[in-house]
């Protein structure tokens, strides 16, 4: 290996490193290693131990990263092996019915079991729904007999009731369901999903045999309730997926919301449970959606009265065993598998599973898995394979003596072809003391802006950058060898378009090209304006292109939609070159100096049109032509300024004049007018109080004769 190479050039392809010299015994290239820890053959038959139907058990293996290793997995079905059912079965009042019958169909159905196994066991369990509202009706008289009033058999409402544990006897699955009584809901939807999460996490109160075939049989005519179901009853604790049976009864029922699909599914997998749905036509479609989401699961119809379920749990026991799926349980991220069935009904080779199907009775299948690591350490386990995975990257070297190694300069010891320095030295070959310095210091100065030591593109060598090789050959450079000639932009497939140089990633053109590419050739044609400026002045012609700068639009930069109007700004420049008047009369040629201005009487050229108001109120036109370099213009003034006539002095007195006696008069007539009116006003009032007065006919007292009166004193009237 050069100074100049990095030593990652040392990891390459076996053929690389040989046509770069290195021998055979040089190379280090680690293979992948294969160990079946635990292989033993598979069980022909149940004997009451636990079989063994999937060989080899353990498997360790070493993978090298990115190298794919394979092995044959084989799997037999024994004959006789254990099957444990559980009939959970709908008592809401519909299914009145259906529960006179299978209090019937005990025999039957146990005869079913035998002739797939001898070591067959059954369950019972009954569900109907939260005894909250709006599911039941919560009245006490209700909750303790929801059916009918005509109907005596019904039992008090219920979520799920567990009945029967795991039993192999005929008789005791009789007795426990003949004494199970129809109970009775508000709405169609049941909670069969709370039934089964239950009947799946509670193994110990169910019976669930570790080696068996696990069946759930579910039962019913009605759809179920799901996750956020409860909320409608203001039930909001999620379910929690462990097992809450007091009594064999559902104890959390009210406290707790449905499971949710996905979560019913976990736990059915988790157990080994496969799920048999035995429903009615008129939601067998929605069953059958259930069962796309939960793996290893079938549907069947059943009948009105439910007379055909042994007919029905038997076929669909048989679709189920006869199809047999190599999958795996939680892969990590960095390892991948991929499984390649061989057997005569094979499915197509994935990176989920592997399936096989009309698997007989002792028939052997097999499937290859194909692993492949791409990180670091991770195990892998399922419930009868398991299988370890490590990562082999360790090189191994046959490293000389701790002495120091010339190709470390003495100051270190070589591993794996790689100097490890003694303190104080540092370096691809120790080469560089450190001094007074500390290593991390020596190493900032090689580190620009990102942090990354001299960019990724060479070594850092007593506190500056060495860099290496590009791929092309050539070297990296720049003090923190951020620089190479081989990264530049290309067009037509060509560095620098084949009309430049690259340097330090970026394209410097020859005379005849420009552009970040090299892709144009020099012009100005596409740029050139009527008036033969480049651009109007306004922007700079790149790629025969004109780029304006801000404010200015394409193609030209003639115009500025955000810029002041111009009209306006050079307004008092118009008025004291072409008319000797205004803010600037004093001084204008040294202010207007960049404008060159012509008097005319009507303008014919077609630029922008001005029409303003100067200091002494007259309107000024006059023609914009363009501007040059942003500064300099070209102006037409078209003579004389429109200027309005005086105000007539004599016409202003007389007018006043005459304005103040028309008020005058107009508000004598109205004075005279409002008397004239409160006149008329009172004696009208007078008239009318003159016709309505009343006058007496009598004498006044003050007219009237004198009397006199005689009395005699001595008359006493006898």
């Amino acid at each position: 290996m050069c100074d100049s190479e990095q030593e990652a050039v040392r990891c390459d392809t076996k053929a690389q490193l040989t046509g770069r010299g290195c021998t055979e015994g040089e190379i280090i290239s680690p293979q992948n290693d294969q160990t079946i820890d635990k292989g033993e053959s598979l069980s022909e038959s149940f004997n009451n131990q636990e079989p063994i139907q999937l060989s080899p058990q353990k498997i360790s293996l070493r993978l090298r990263s990115g190298s794919p290793n394979t092995f044959k997995v084989s799997f037999k079905r024994v004959e006789g092996y254990p099957v444990d059912l559980y009939y959970l079965m709908d008592l809401s009042y519909s299914m009145k019915d259906d529960l006179e019958n299978v209090k019937e169909l005990g025999k039957d159905l146990f005869a079913a079991l035998k002739k797939i196994t001898e070591h067959a066991q059954i369950g019972f369990g009954a569900f109907v729904d939260k005894t909250v509202l709006p599911y039941t009706n919560t009245n006490k008289e209700k909750l303790l007999k929801p059916c009918d009033e005509n109907d005596q058999q019904c039992q008090a409402a219920f979520g799920y009731r567990h009945v029967l544990s795991m039993t192999p006897k005929e008789d005791d699955f009789k007795n426990k369901v003949t004494e199970q009584f129809i109970s009775g809901n508000l709405d169609s939807p049941e909670g069969s999903l709370d039934a089964m999460m239950q009947a799946a996490i509670c193994g110990d109160k169910i019976g669930w045999r570790n080696s068996s075939t696990r069946l759930i049989v579910l039962t019913t005519d009605a759809g179920f309730h799901m996750a956020g179901d409860g909320k409608l009853a203001g039930i909001l604790e999620p379910n929690d997926e462990h097992c809450h049976m007091d009594n064999n009864l559902y104890t959390n029922s009210a406290e707790m919301d449905y499971p949710s699909v996905g979560q019913l599914a976990v736990q059915l997998e988790k157990n080994n449970i496969q799920p048999i749905f035995a429903v009615t036509k008129n939601v067998e479609d929605v069953y059958k959606e259930l069962s796309q989401m939960i793996p290893k699961s079938e549907v069947g119809v059943l009948s009105t009265d439910s007379k055909n379920v042994v007919k029905l749990i038997e076929s669909a026991y048989n679709r189920l065993s006869s199809k047999v799926t190599l999958t795996h349980d939680n892969l990590p991220d960095n390892v991948q598998v991929i499984y390649t069935p061989k057997c005569k009904h094979p499915g197509p080779s994935g990176e989920t599973e592997g399936v096989c199907e009309n698997v007989q009775v002792g028939q052997e299948v097999s499937s290859f898995c194909t692993f492949q690591c791409t990180s670091q350490r991770d195990v892998h386990k399922s419930n009868t394979l398991t299988v370890t995975i490590s990562t082999n990257c360790e090189c191994q070297c046959s490293d000389p003596g701790p002495s120091g190694h010339t190709h470390c300069r003495g100051k270190g010891n070589v591993s794996c072809g790689i100097c490890s320095c003694r303190e104080g030295s540092i370096g691809q070959f120790c080469e560089c003391d450190v001094g007074g310095k500390d290593e991390p210091a020596l190493r900032a100065s090689c580190q620009r802006h990102n942090g990354t030591e001299c960019e990724g593109r060479g070594d850092c060598v007593c506190g500056r950058c060495e860099c290496h090789t590009t791929e092309g050959g050539n070297s990296y450079y720049g003090d923190f060898c951020e620089c190479d000639d081989e990264h530049c932009e290309k067009f037509q497939n060509k560095l620098c378009g084949g009309n430049g140089n690259c340097k330090c990633g970026k394209c410097e053109c020859f005379k005849s090209h420009e552009g970040s590419a090299c892709q144009c050739g020099v012009s100005e044609e596409g740029c050139r304006t009527p008036n033969n400026t480049v651009c109007y002045g306004r922007g700079t012609c790149k790629c025969n292109r004109c780029e304006c700068k801000e404010g200015y639009q394409q193609p030209r930069c003639q115009t500025c939609l955000g810029c002041t109007d111009p009209c306006q700004t050079k307004l008092n420049c118009i008025e004291c070159l072409g008319f000797e008047s205004g803010p600037f009369k004093k001084n204008c040629s040294e202010a207007c100096v960049s404008i060159h201005h012509v008097m005319v009487d009507q303008s014919t050229i077609q630029s922008k049109k001005c029409h303003q108001k100067d200091s002494e109120g007259c309107w000024i036109n006059f023609n914009l032509d363009h501007i040059l370099k942003e500064i300099q213009l070209s102006v037409l003034i078209r003579l004389p300024p429109d200027c309005p006539a005086p105000p007539s002095i004599a016409a202003i007195i007389s007018g006043s004049i005459a304005s103040v006696a028309l008020i005058g008069i107009l508000l004598l007539m109205l004075i005279k007018l409002v008397i004239y009116t409160k006149d008329l006003k009172e004696f009208k009032k007078f008239e009318i109080e003159k016709k309505n007065s009343k006058w007496t006919d009598g004498v006044s007292p003050m007219f009237l004769s004198a009397t006199t009166t005689i009395e005699n004193p001595t008359f006493t009237g006898e």
